[in-house]
């Protein structure tokens, strides 16, 4: 190997995220080619190594690298001889996820837990339209009925669409021209493969939460079909953190965080997202962390993270940019103000010179406060960078700590089967009936109704629903 000038001279220019500090959150920007993703996996990396569980979206399926010990690329070994740095090459225990149980263990959620909120963006409602969604799981609610997955919505649909006019007495206007959208919605959904997503066994978020031989699991969710679907994948994603931030305790300051949480292509969990779910994914991360999680966000530019969501985020990494427009130099410099000044370094124009691997970066000190930018090189991992073969994945899933408890779904009785009942029950009766009674309720429907009513209510105050609107757990 030819001599190679090195970098790094002495401790005291190595940068550290204090894992105390970790749960404060982060960002990682940069131009495409510049180096994110091998940061990304470094984090994933360092942290793993002291115990901290990690869940990440793996956009390209590169990250899975991590499960492989790294030492057989050049690149790498020349960089660790400039920083000055041994190498100890090592892999990480992982988990691997996959919506569609093809590359990882099938994840899922059940419609009643997602709720409403994401689920109306998910289905692409106007705000009207969104309504009648809460309303129609508001009824489900309160009749005592199960929404697992997407037959049962749809069931539910068309019932609440059916007793419109009985219904818009207690709860408010049911929009034909709604529920017809909302129908729409669904037909959309599943011939894009989402109805996966939903169904039974839900994921436990406590198995997120392990550790192997002293490290933190990586649990992995494959994305790279999921992005067909930009908003299945930010609704996925935003139900996880709200799931964590409904189900754990609070920690307190902890000397490491519990679990971090890092969203790849960040952008998409916030295009075309309404004010009110900004709103409400800002509340979740700012008070998330007292729960010990750290949430940290991976995109080409700061300003594709709303400035009340980015003013949470104290550690900053940003790769290099590019700035070829007017407007692109106005990003840039808006780019480089978001990092805490260096009397002596042009952070503006330094963010256009950096090198692959190369970031200006900001850490929060031991009190919380943020560190002069510095410009330094990113130490690269020790495990394998780029995706593992078919073969080694799959060897892994055999051996996995979750084992096959995702593998097999089931389709328990829910909404679906006790709307189903309920109309066979009423059809014979409405035969008899229809040209006496023109509509008019009979005295067993309507004991049935009251009955229904009174068990609902009962079940519909046991049912809280959190900050995203999803099931709170007690």
């Amino acid at each position: 190997m030819p001599d190679i000038e090195p970098i790094a001279k002495s401790e005291e220019l190595f940068l550290n995220l204090l894992p105390s500090m970790a749960n404060r959150h982060g960002l990682i920007t940069g131009a495409t080619g510049t180096g994110k993703t091998v940061t990304l996996q470094k984090m994933i990396e360092v942290f793993s190594t002291i115990g901290v569980p990690c869940v990440v979206s793996d956009i390209k399926g590169d990250l899975s690298g991590v499960a492989k010990v790294g030492g057989s690329n050049a690149k790498v070994t020349e960089r660790f001889v400039q920083l000055g740095i041994d190498e100890a090459y090592a892999s990480l225990p992982v988990t691997f996820w996959d919506v569609w149980g093809k590359k990882g263990h099938p994840i899922r959620t059940t419609i009643s837990d997602m709720g409403p909120l994401l689920l109306s963006r998910l289905l692409g409602l106007n705000e009207t339209q969104s309504g009648v969604l809460t309303l129609i799981f508001k009824v489900a609610d309160d009749e005592g009925l199960a929404l697992l997955d997407l037959k049962d919505l749809r069931a539910m649909v068309h019932d609440v669409g059916s007793r419109a006019k009985e219904l818009s007495l207690r709860y408010g206007n049911v929009s034909t021209a709604s529920i017809g959208a909302i129908q729409r919605g669904l037909l959309t959904l599943e011939s894009q493969g989402g109805d996966e997503l939903f169904g039974e066994p839900m994921l436990n978020m406590e198995d997120l939460i392990q550790n192997i031989d002293g490290k933190g699991v990586v649990n992995l969710l494959d994305a790279t079909k999921l992005m067909n679907n930009p908003k299945l994948y930010a609704s996925l994603l935003l139900w996880m953190l709200s799931e964590l931030f409904e189900t754990l305790p609070e920690a307190g300051d902890k000397k490491v965080p519990k679990l971090l949480f890092f969203f790849d292509e960040a952008h998409l969990l916030f295009k075309d997202a309404p004010d009110v779910l900004i709103e409400k994914i800002e509340h979740v991360v700012r008070l998330i962390r007292s729960k010990g999680v750290g949430v940290y966000f991976i995109t080409q530019h700061p300003s594709d993270i709303p400035s009340s969501v980015a003013a949470q985020l104290g550690n900053r990494v940003a790769h290099a940019l590019r700035a070829f427009t007017p407007k692109d130099q106005q990003a840039l410099r808006s780019a480089a103000q978001t990092m805490r000044d260096n009397s002596a370094l042009n952070e503006e124009s330094a963010l256009m010179e950096l090198g692959v691997g190369e970031a200006l970066i900001s850490f929060l000190d031991e009190k919380g406060i943020p560190s002069i930018t510095q410009r330094a090189w990113v130490i690269p991992p020790f495990s394998s960078l780029g995706p593992i073969d078919e073969g080694m994945r799959q060897n892994l899933m055999a051996q996995s700590i979750v084992g096959t408890t995702y593998d097999t779904r089931i389709d328990a009785e829910s909404a679906y089967e006790r709307l189903t009942q309920r109309l066979e029950a009423q059809t014979p009766l409405r035969k008899e009936t229809q040209s006496a009674s023109r509509g008019r309720e009979t005295p067993i429907e309507a004991l049935t109704k009251s009955v229904a009513r009174a068990v609902g209510s009962q079940i519909g105050r046991a049912l809280i629903r959190g900050v995203l609107g999803t099931l709170f757990k007690k």
